[in-house]
């Protein structure tokens, strides 16, 4: 079904139309469901998630906004996280795992917050949100557009195929409307803190935080504002791993795989 560099081949192609939006959402694997939630931008594809087809039956839903799914009026995350109750319900899921990684960890987090008995385990890779004294995200407005793609791998050579040196229009085109969605659902950061350190503080579920050493978007000195708002979670660091942690480091996904099947 894709014109871009990665496949679907394999898997489920899903369309429900959520409160007028139609949302796609590709499916694979038989097993215990597992829902991901992608992060600000989709030109990688949810190839990753094939290894784990095996264990688990794995939902990769584009946002409203982003991919193959139609465009909507959100202006948060709250609307997204409302977008999801209704999407799970048309998905038949009552008690799933959750993962997210980047914007969806943050998207994986608030969902959690707001319906703990839905989740069996949770992981978040990266996850933005919280405020740091240690660490911050980079300005991308002094970023030269060419150089972006290499502050979220740790081998340009892995990103080529995806990320084009003289991109189509149409690839321009959908890239421009991912980050700009991804910049309209960010809410106040002072009121998001707050907010999920407020709700996590009940939160007793398993959760793995997942993190790639050298990741440059959102750094792992974020790790520790996690562990403070989820005193139980799990931390496990991936020696060099990028930004696109499950994407470029396959022992990335296999602790995720570890995780779940404890």
């Amino acid at each position: 079904m894709s014109n871009w560099a990665y496949s679907t081949q394999g898997f489920e192609r899903i369309v429900h139309r959520i409160d007028g939006v139609e949302t796609v959402t590709y499916a694979i694997g038989d097993g215990a469901p597992l829902v991901y939630f992608h992060g600000g931008g989709t030109f990688h594809g949810f190839e990753w998630v094939r290894p784990l087809a095996d264990a688990f039956r794995i939902y990769c839903p584009y946002h409203p906004n982003f991919g193959e799914s139609a465009d909507a009026e959100f202006s948060g995350m709250g609307d997204y996280v409302a977008h999801y109750e209704m999407l799970f319900a048309a998905l038949g899921l009552e008690e799933f795992h959750l993962s997210g990684a980047s914007m969806g960890g943050h998207m994986a987090a608030r969902y959690a917050v707001a319906h703990p008995n839905e989740i069996d385990r949770l992981v978040l890779v990266s996850p933005a949100g919280l405020k740091s004294d240690k660490a911050g995200i980079p300005d991308f407005t002094g970023i030269a557009p060419q150089d972006v793609v290499g502050m979220f791998v740790a081998d340009p050579e892995w990103a080529a195929p995806y990320w084009p040196a003289d991109p189509s229009p149409g690839w321009q085109a959908l890239r421009a409307r991912e980050s700009a969605a991804a910049y309209r659902s960010r809410d106040d950061l002072a009121e998001t803190d707050q907010l999920l350190r407020t709700g996590l503080k009940g939160f007793e579920q398993p959760t793995l935080l997942l993190w790639g050493e050298s990741d440059r978007i959102v750094p792992p000195g974020f790790a520790e504002e996690w562990q403070k708002a989820i005193p139980q979670a799990e931390l496990k660091v991936i020696p060099g791993g990028s930004h696109l942690l499950l994407d470029e480091f396959p022992e990335a996904v296999e602790a995720l795989r570890d995780f779940l099947t404890a």
